[in-house]
């Protein structure tokens, strides 16, 4: 059990490095976007900011965040940018599920 955990735990680190190395870090908010990209805030607490591709507008999965983004805040973000009301770790993990699809 502790073996599948800490494979989850290497898993979740490897997608967070490979979405910060490809799409921008988190801790850049201050960070250009570049084109066909834009930037979203995710997490409960804390929000940490991610760049993300404009195809994945299209993607039903981010399409349902889109709605609970609406739902929560309207159209007054408090980050002044996109937040997502979700974790952080369901965030990556539907974000790696649209990198699939993508590719």
């Amino acid at each position: 059990m502790g073996i599948k955990l800490m494979g989850i735990a290497h898993a979740k680190e490897k997608l967070q490095r490979t979405l910060s190395a490809r799409y921008g870090s988190a801790a850049d908010t201050n960070a250009e976007v570049p084109k066909g990209h834009f930037a979203v805030y995710v997490g409960e607490g804390k929000k940490k900011r991610f760049v993300i591709p404009i195809s994945y507008l299209n993607h039903p999965l981010f399409q349902d965040l889109l709605t609970k983004a609406e739902e929560e805040f309207g159209y007054d973000h408090p980050t002044g940018g996109l937040t997502i009301p979700c974790s952080e770790d369901y965030f990556l993990s539907v974000t790696s599920v649209l990198n699939c699809s993508y590719r």
